[in-house]
């Protein structure tokens, strides 16, 4: 399987993981809807999904790198400028780059245009070509490497 199906087995898993936030937040809410016979919380969701989604995809890969879906299908990502560091060159990406990465993910669909332009610019995603940012196989290092 090559880069891109990996990717999008990665996507797939990480819809699965967030589906499952989401699900928990819903059944936590409940208590509070029927407590307080407040049903209409439930248009609040469609305002709160955003939140989540781009919460879950900029921390996870600013702090570790990947998601849930990434790791498991050994992908990390990574910037293509590189900061300096104690230790040498750092490949890590900022807040700002995780964030502005993640917002073609909201509700699931504009990714497709993403991809889309993005292969049009020579790029596999539009907002990795803007935030200068890509994801590879994690026994990939060696091109990070180089010194």
């Amino acid at each position: 399987m090559g880069l891109f199906g990996k990717r999008a087995v990665a996507y797939i898993l990480d819809f699965f993981v967030v589906s499952a936030f989401m699900w928990i937040f819903s059944y936590l809410a409940y208590f509070f809807i029927n407590y307080f016979d407040m049903f209409q919380i439930y248009h609040y969701f469609v305002f709160i999904l955003p939140i989540l989604i781009l919460a879950y995809f900029t921390i996870l890969e600013k702090n570790l790198g990947a998601t849930v879906g990434k790791r498991l299908m050994f992908l990390e990502v990574k910037s293509t400028v590189p900061r300096r560091g104690r230790l040498g060159r750092d490949f890590s990406i900022t807040y700002s780059q995780a964030l502005i990465r993640s917002l073609s993910k909201i509700y699931w669909f504009p990714i497709i245009f993403d991809v889309i332009l993005g292969k049009i610019t020579g790029k596999t995603r539009l907002l990795d070509g803007i935030t200068r940012t890509t994801v590879v196989e994690e026994n990939t290092d060696v091109f990070f490497n180089r010194r």
